[in-house]
């Protein structure tokens, strides 16, 4: 039986994880470690990192793993890169679950980065409140802009003390909806968004507050990842696993 390795972090990875284990698959689901309490698993799984490529490498051939699935968010480039060339050493096959990008719709009032460090930057000078809904990873980038209010919303509750000295933090986990994320906005007198664009409905809601309540939303564009099959459901997904030539 073909044995895959699902790298996961997002609620794709988890509704394919399911699946597998519906299908009786040989897989094991990877979390990358970040979170205090990831969601259980109906499969094996392990957490942490590879040790890099050559880490990787040494996994999927120690393991025998035949094919990998990368559902990791889509902003986790540095686990997607090192995927598409430890796959390509060890001579297995991968692709990528990944979810379309979030487009632009009437009303909306978007800035466009390409980095997170570009969206530090594009936020006014003038002291505003910002809904920081980037994680926890790259908070010390908005450092250089200390006038602003931050709110974050968090997963686990900060281990460490934070690099912005006006923040508030929120500890939830989503999927979020339109109604809870403008209440949310209208309490904290958010006047400013910040959001990767990671795609998806779960955390789509904090886009249709923010065009309801017309405010700016800086949108942070995917990271470059190296070319691979793309695959954006379930069902192709396990098609492609299905298949021995895919």
């Amino acid at each position: 039986m073909t044995r895959i390795l699902l790298l996961g972090g997002t609620t794709e990875a988890s509704a394919l994880a399911r699946m597998l284990a519906e299908a009786g698959a040989d897989a094991v689901f990877s979390y990358a470690g970040r979170t205090a309490k990831p969601v259980s698993q109906p499969l094996p799984t392990r957490v942490g990192g590879f040790g890099g490529i050559e880490g990787l490498e040494a996994y999927l051939r120690g393991e025998g793993i035949a094919r990998v699935v990368d559902a990791t968010h889509p902003f986790a480039a540095q686990m997607s890169i090192n995927a598409v060339h430890a796959c390509e050493a060890a001579g297995v096959k991968l692709c990528a679950f990944e979810r379309p990008v979030w487009q632009p719709e009437e009303g909306d009032q978007w800035v466009h980065a390409g980095s997170i460090e570009d969206a530090a930057k594009a936020l006014p000078d003038a002291p505003a409140r910002v809904f920081l809904a980037i994680g926890k990873q790259n908070l010390a980038l908005f450092a250089a802009k200390p006038q602003h209010h931050y709110l974050l919303r968090l997963v686990d509750e900060p281990q460490a003390p934070l690099p912005l000295p006006h923040t508030t933090v929120e500890i939830a986990r989503g999927p979020f909806d339109a109604a809870g994320d403008t209440e949310l906005m209208q309490r904290h007198g958010i006047t400013h968004v910040v959001a990767k664009n990671a795609g998806g409905a779960g955390a789509a809601a904090k886009l249709t507050a923010a065009r309801s309540l017309g405010l700016p939303v800086i949108m942070i564009g995917r990271p470059q990842v190296p070319a691979r099959p793309v695959l954006g459901s379930v069902a192709e997904v396990m098609a492609w696993l299905s298949h021995p030539a895919a």
